[in-house]
């Protein structure tokens, strides 16, 4: 049976995965599957976070990273809030043919540069949080 810490890393290494991913694809200029994989990079931290502040250690199975967030004492604010909830947008939108379209006018790869970062910071930070 796995210890809590077992489970938290577990997470945090596959959010380096995705994280590799992220890049790889960004690298390749498919700019929302890289902005999909750095939202699932991004969300398995948030799921180390939940674990290491619940009991449990089986996170919700929701995608959703501020929701993910508030069942923990992490306290975000506004403009981490507001860049979350821009990233979820990347979980769900871009799974979807109707929302392709919209979303290749948006990632260029300058946007997807910087939202990249961003999440870069976020998770940097998210992990501080953690033992």
């Amino acid at each position: 049976m796995k210890t809590k810490a077992e489970h938290i890393q577990y997470w945090i290494e596959q959010s380096k995965v995705d994280w590799e991913v992220a890049e790889l694809l960004l690298a390749g200029k498919k700019y929302i599957q890289s902005l999909f994989f750095t939202h699932l990079a991004v969300e398995k931290v948030c799921k180390a976070n939940w674990i290491n502040a619940n009991q449990g250690n089986v996170p919700p199975k929701t995608h959703n990273l501020i929701f993910i967030l508030s069942q923990t004492p992490v306290e975000l604010n506004e403009a981490q809030k507001v860049f979350l909830l821009e990233l979820n947008r990347f979980q769900i939108e871009g799974r979807y043919p109707e929302d392709i379209v919209q979303l290749n006018r948006i990632c260029t790869l300058e946007f997807t540069v910087d939202k990249i970062k961003e999440a870069k910071t976020l998770m940097i930070w998210l992990q501080s949080k953690l033992p």
